[in-house]
């Protein structure tokens, strides 16, 4: 049966596209992400079920026009019904049906889908599907994706390295020694990285990521994301290491971030 979900999870950080690595073409008739363009209007049991069997209808038609508007219902809607349809649409020779795809999958998570997508992650030429895989697969965390995510973190373009921070608070929330392996790469980022807003968002999933670690990088964890609030060169990062720290609820960080209000070394 179809099921409603809440608008995607994002993290605050901004999107941040590299133009000389995305195809011009597919700028143009993208004129909205689709993370950004979903109907928070809810919707009823029923209408949902409506909507869900128009979508299946939509994408069992040829038509590129007709397998967009049924793939925008699948980013906003979960029914398995979907799954066999979504999948041949990540070979797709247009990259928006592809990234469409993505997205859709990362809505309706589902097994089968993992091996396509990082494929995609790893080998697509196309910065907007790439993005999309990056997001999508912080909804497989029980997937292989973690050392996938960190590898584009590393070395992918910026729109999709801010996106595999985000995922990696996930794919690092299903153990110790996970949290671990993601905690250590976006500590790293959050030190070098060139875009303000993938150190934004490491600072947040490493946020998310404090209770899943031991004692020891916990207290690593702290102490960079004070060095940044205090250091860091932009102004969102340094705000955005500062909620992270005051999300953590900790009476020792607290009474760390109050003192050097009293310091006068933050306002």
């Amino acid at each position: 049966m179809p099921e409603s979900v809440p608008p995607f999870s994002t993290s605050p950080a901004e999107l941040g596209f590299d133009p000389e690595l995305l195809a011009g073409e597919l700028a143009e008739e993208l004129a909205v992400d689709p993370l950004d363009a979903l109907d928070t209007i809810e919707l009823s049991s029923s209408d949902i079920a409506a909507e869900c069997d128009l979508g299946l209808e939509l994408l069992a038609l040829g038509r590129h026009e007709d397998r967009m508007q049924g793939l925008r219902i699948f980013c906003e809607h979960r029914d398995p019904r979907a799954i066999p349809r979504l999948l041949p649409l990540l070979e797709a020779s247009c990259p928006i049906l592809r990234m469409s795809a993505v997205y859709a999958l990362g809505r309706n998570p589902d097994r089968q889908a993992v091996e396509p997508l990082l494929s995609l992650l790893q080998n697509d030429s196309n910065g907007y599907v790439r993005k999309a895989v990056a997001w999508s697969l912080g909804n497989y965390p029980e997937a292989p994706v973690l050392l996938p995510l960190i590898r584009a973190l590393q070395v992918d373009v910026a729109a999709v390295r801010l996106w595999a921070a985000g995922s990696l608070a996930d794919a690092g929330s299903t153990g110790a020694a996970k949290a671990d392996q993601a905690a250590g790469q976006l500590l790293l980022s959050l030190r070098i990285d060139s875009e303000p807003a993938v150190r934004s968002n490491s600072a947040w999933s490493l946020g998310r990521l404090y209770d899943h670690l031991v004692e020891p990088r916990q207290q690593v964890l702290v102490e960079a994301l004070v060095l940044v609030m205090l250091k860091d060169i932009d102004a969102t990062v340094r705000d955005e290491a500062r909620v992270a720290l005051e999300q953590l609820e900790s009476p020792a960080v607290l009474e760390k971030i109050q003192t050097l209000v009293e310091e006068g070394l933050l306002s």
